[in-house]
């Protein structure tokens, strides 16, 4: 199984690609993928056809996701690294930056 730095509820920015300097809260992570859904980024279209549920159609806007590796997490307002460490006996997050616990 894989283990990624970065949780849901996590407050991330976006550090490359088309939506760079973007914020936003994970929503849901793909492990299987290594991609992230962060809220408010990376938002497209999809065009929809009438049924019967929409007798109009239109159009659907939703997040696609991200790669993983191009989100890094903020704390109060900075970008930082993630690291990890044994507190006593549990194993905790921690900001490379601050070295205080996530």
């Amino acid at each position: 199984m894989k283990k990624f730095k970065l949780k849901t509820g996590d407050l991330v920015k976006v550090i490359t690609g088309a939506n760079k300097g973007s914020e936003g809260k994970i929503v849901k992570i793909l492990v299987k993928k290594d991609r992230a859904i962060v809220e408010g980024v990376n938002m497209v279209s999809k065009n929809v056809k009438p049924s019967a549920q929409n007798p109009q159609g239109g159009q659907n806007k939703f997040e696609a996701p991200i790669h993983i590796s191009n989100l890094m997490l903020l704390e109060k307002g900075n970008t930082t690294r993630v690291g990890f460490r044994i507190e006593g006996d549990k194993k905790v997050r921690f900001s490379k930056k601050t070295n205080a616990i996530i």
